[in-house]
């Protein structure tokens, strides 16, 4: 089973989320991770949805995607033409002995401090699953209070870009 990071654009309004997550859950396929944001047209949101499954099932969940009203695009993200990132908070057990080592974790992975109370330090990461992995590991030691992982979200590299159907799929800005 591979994984596979989808990239929907739906019709912003309520609803929807419901509807594609259920689409999901009926058919049997896990959602591994899933952000929604609106986008630059406040009439659409994106949807980053990663799966796992062989190519028929992710083609399966493309077919069943395309069905819905209000997805208006929909796009199979391949990796090597995709910058995906992710986002992570991380408060970390911070006493006068150990902030200075916690600053330098931080600071190797470009990660920023913003939040200092008496007794911990929230760290902001962003970047790949396997940088805000190592970060975590590293910081482990020092004791994390709380951690929060927003998931996936992915853009094509490039001039292409996700747009509806009928619009031009390029980037003059007309989307």
């Amino acid at each position: 089973m591979e994984r596979y990071v989808i990239s929907v654009l739906v019709e912003n309004h309520s609803g929807v989320l419901s509807r594609i997550s259920g689409l999901f859950s009926r058919r049997g396929y896990n959602i591994d991770s899933l952000t929604v944001g609106v986008t630059k047209d406040p009439d659409f949101s994106r949807m980053t949805i990663v799966a796992c499954g062989d190519e028929s099932i992710i083609g399966q969940i493309k077919k069943q995607l395309a069905k819905l009203v209000e997805v208006v695009a929909i796009e199979i993200c391949p990796p090597s033409e995709t910058v995906i990132r992710e986002l992570a908070l991380i408060k970390v057990q911070a006493g006068e002995e150990s902030r200075a080592g916690i600053i330098g974790v931080a600071n190797i992975f470009r990660a920023r401090i913003v939040d200092v109370a008496p007794d911990s330090l929230v760290i902001e990461a962003t970047g790949s699953e396997d940088k805000i992995a190592g970060l975590i590991r590293l910081l482990e030691p020092f004791g994390i209070r709380e951690l929060e992982r927003t998931g996936l979200t992915a853009m094509g590299r490039g001039a292409k870009i996700l747009a509806p159907s009928g619009k031009e799929n390029n980037s003059s800005g007309d989307t």
